[in-house]
């Protein structure tokens, strides 16, 4: 196990006009889940390959044990990488690929078979040390990668989108196996993924990138609650965060036709800033679809039916704020509306909604979602 540091850690490709991470700082702790994400081009894998010594470092430094990497070549750092692709040797059995690596370090036989019984005890593999890949389901395949690195006893694991090739279900039940596998060896682990319910169900803390850049970095429900811009609070979530701009009025914004009354304090924020405008976040479930007490008309588009719960998006009839916007509202009935049809929206808590800077896209408000 390690602690991991990156200070300002940077890195350009040949070529680019852009860094492809710029000035990246984190601190992983021993024996910590982390995981990074972002969408496609962020700088996710590039900050992990750098980490393993398959990037080289512009500018800053990454440190492992407070050791400073830079220069130091990748079979050097014990670190065991697990990518997308598996990378599985298809004239082994799944014993031979597991302990490849460990044959080549001239590890004694013994010790060899010792480490490659115990990993396959962990990654249910037992009963298919002899199989070959080909005789393995992808999810499989997967678990000899994992066992594959596992048996190195690295102080890091890396993990580049391990779950990408796999279906759906076969997804959320190998990241369950993943994420309680780290737990019991303790291995400090840094994870790469473009999903965020992965992020978010996996990882101790996630980072958040965007154009090489750290967003944020807390834990899976700080970034739900908390997000420190419009672009995290959009990325976070399924479905995404409601965000429109929208008018401030002396009691607070104005919302497709109606008012959302603030809390003074953050009226006084708003105030200081010089803000005519300010972008609105609203979580779905933050949205309640009612008859006619007061909210906000607006025109039933789609429906989603998901058996415990529904997903409702409608377009508001005012066109002064949030025109543009299709909302979404999280339902627990199912068939709350049909498409055409027009609803009353309603936000449900005024201390739940979030506040944006509608420039920079910057946290604003002081409110704390209940």
């Amino acid at each position: 196990m390690a602690t991991v540091s990156y200070r300002s850690a940077s890195c350009v490709y040949p070529g680019a006009d852009t860094l492809a991470v710029d000035a990246l700082d984190l601190d992983i702790a021993d024996g910590e889940f982390v995981v990074l994400v972002g969408p496609s081009g962020s700088g996710k894998s590039t900050a992990l390959r750098m980490l393993a010594g398959l990037e080289e470092i512009d500018a800053g430094s990454i440190a492992i044990d407070g050791a400073d990497m830079v220069g130091v070549p990748a079979k050097d750092r014990d670190i065991a990488m697990v990518f997308q692709n598996y990378a599985l040797y298809p004239n082994k059995t799944v014993a031979e690929n597991m302990g490849f690596a460990l044959k080549m370090r001239k590890v004694p036989l013994e010790e060899r078979k010792r480490r490659v019984a115990a990993a396959a005890q962990l990654l249910d593999l037992t009963d298919y040390l002899d199989r070959k890949p080909a005789k393995l389901s992808g999810g499989q395949r997967q678990r000899v990668a994992m066992g594959r690195a596992i048996v190195r006893e690295p102080r890091i694991f890396c993990m580049d989108e391990p779950l990408s090739n796999l279906d759906a279900k076969l997804r959320v039940q190998t990241r369950g196996q993943i994420a309680a596998l780290q737990r019991r060896l303790g291995t400090t682990t840094v994870y790469v993924t473009h999903d965020q319910i992965e992020a978010m169900t996996m990882g101790d803390r996630v980072a958040v990138l965007r154009d090489g850049r750290l967003q944020q970095f807390s834990a899976p429900t700080e970034l739900y609650d908390r997000p420190a811009n419009a672009f995290v609070a959009g990325f976070i979530g399924s479905p995404s965060m409601n965000l429109f701009e929208a008018r401030i009025v002396p009691d607070g914004v104005a919302v497709a036709g109606s008012i959302l009354d603030l809390p003074r304090v953050t009226l006084d924020l708003l105030a200081a800033e010089h803000l005519e405008k300010v972008t609105v976040g609203i979580r779905p479930e933050q949205l309640d679809i009612v008859g006619e007490t007061p909210g906000f008309a607006a025109a039933v588009e789609l429906v989603e039916e998901l058996g415990n719960e529904s997903y409702v998006y409608a377009r508001p009839k005012d066109t002064e704020n949030g025109a543009d916007t299709t909302f979404v509202a999280r339902s627990p009935r199912r068939a709350p509306a049909r498409p055409g049809e027009t609803v009353t929206l309603r936000i449900l808590d005024g201390n739940s909604i979030h506040l944006f800077h509608p420039a920079t896209g910057a946290r604003l408000d002081l409110i704390s979602p209940r």
